[in-house]
């Protein structure tokens, strides 16, 4: 027998994909499957699926992932990763990055995107500031709470 799912339901699982800023949501059990997207940014519109579609590395970190003095002493601070995922630099394979060291960056301005079970989660900036350090690698898996970016914050 088939799992039921009411009208209540759905509605949790569509304020779910807002607060979150998801684009897609899908859930398959017991061959009851379900899938809800909403409007999301046109960099993932036609987006190409990043396995196999070329070197992961293109955009490798650009720091050393090391703390840095300024870290230590509370005069900046790392973006952490929401989530479990794969790390994206860039939209697409041929996109260039979001940002590069030395970027200045404002609020709410998209980082990186973390793959999390087929969806694509665009991470912002916290704080308007300068980029001071990459991380991770692009393509390469993240955890959730690992450092992605240091920002120094802009006075």
């Amino acid at each position: 027998m088939a799992p039921k799912i009411d009208f209540e339901e759905i509605n949790k699982i569509i304020k779910l994909l807002e607060d979150k800023n998801l684009a897609e949501f899908e859930l398959e059990i017991e061959g009851f499957k379900i899938k809800i997207g909403r409007n999301y940014p046109a960099a993932f519109n036609n987006r190409p699926s990043f396995a196999g579609a070329g070197p992961v590395d293109a955009y490798p970190a650009a720091g050393t992932g090391q703390d840095s003095a300024a870290e230590a002493k509370g005069e900046s601070h790392a973006v952490l990763s929401p989530m479990v995922g794969t790390f994206y630099r860039a939209p697409s394979p041929s996109s260039p990055p979001f940002v590069e060291i030395g970027d200045v960056v404002k609020k709410k301005q998209t980082l990186c995107i973390v793959e999390a079970m087929k969806l694509m989660n665009e991470i912002e900036s916290d704080a308007d500031g300068v980029i001071k350090d990459i991380y991770v690698e692009n393509g390469k898996p993240v955890e959730f709470g690992q450092k992605l970016f240091l920002i120094v914050p802009q006075a």
